[in-house]
């Protein structure tokens, strides 16, 4: 690889000045230890981040046989696409460019040295239920019965579910809903979900977003550029 590639400085004036001069050198300069130290890299989306889901990605790759552990970099990504470089002349490695070409909302990078074919196994079926956060959209209905409500102690009454807007009371020592109904719709299909509709599915264990993680593409040492999408 060609040793000009590497040696060349790229300004730092179009990124976000919040983070100070220093550290942003230093995340540039860890990213490209990653494209040093690694066989190959690939770029990922996800959906429905949550840290305590990635930590477990985090510990499958950082285990390796290898000298240098797999390294992953989430957001920030203005600093990955100065890393890597945007064009044949700054660009960081032969190829990588067209990694930093497809950056763009929710990405990260995985340097890594273990096989391509093991990643694509791994990510291939990586998809995880989990409770939706404010300002998710409901992808489908979801009823609310006297029966679930009976499931709950009756402090919940007025801690939770009136907050939450269910129409609810106690009726022989049971939450049940109020004027004889026997369901109650919480929420529609593409609603935009309210923090307290949210704690309410909480409540009643209903999961409406999914945790995924998708291969956008690769690059190796050798050059070698392919989509994955």
């Amino acid at each position: 690889m060609p040793s000009s590639k590497r040696a060349r400085l790229v300004p730092l004036t179009k990124v976000s000045k919040r983070a100070t001069r220093e550290h942003k050198s230093a995340y540039v300069q860890q990213i490209r230890d990653g494209v040093d130290n690694h066989e190959c890299l690939f770029l990922f989306s996800y959906e429905n981040m949550r840290s305590s889901k990635f930590k477990d990605i985090r510990m499958h790759f950082r285990s390796s046989s290898s000298t240098a552990p797999s390294r992953i970099f989430l957001g920030k990504n203005k600093l990955l696409q100065i890393a890597l470089g945007k064009t044949p002349e700054d660009e960081y490695a032969d190829n990588i460019r067209h990694v930093s070409n497809e950056i763009s909302e929710s990405v990260g990078l995985l340097f890594t040295s273990r096989s391509k074919k093991g990643v694509q196994e791994y990510f291939a079926d990586l998809e995880e239920p989990d409770y939706a956060r404010a300002g998710f959209v409901s992808p489908k209905e979801v009823i609310i019965t006297n029966e679930m409500l009976a499931n709950h102690p009756v402090s919940m009454l007025e801690q939770q579910f009136r907050k939450q807007g269910i129409p609810c009371k106690i009726n022989n020592g049971k939450i049940t809903l109020l004027d004889g109904m026997e369901e109650y719709r919480l929420c529609k299909v593409g609603e935009t979900l309210s923090a307290e509709k949210c704690k309410a599915l909480t409540h009643f264990g209903i999961k409406l977003s999914v945790f995924r993680v998708k291969l956008v593409c690769y690059w190796s040492k050798t050059g070698e550029f392919e989509k994955l999408h």
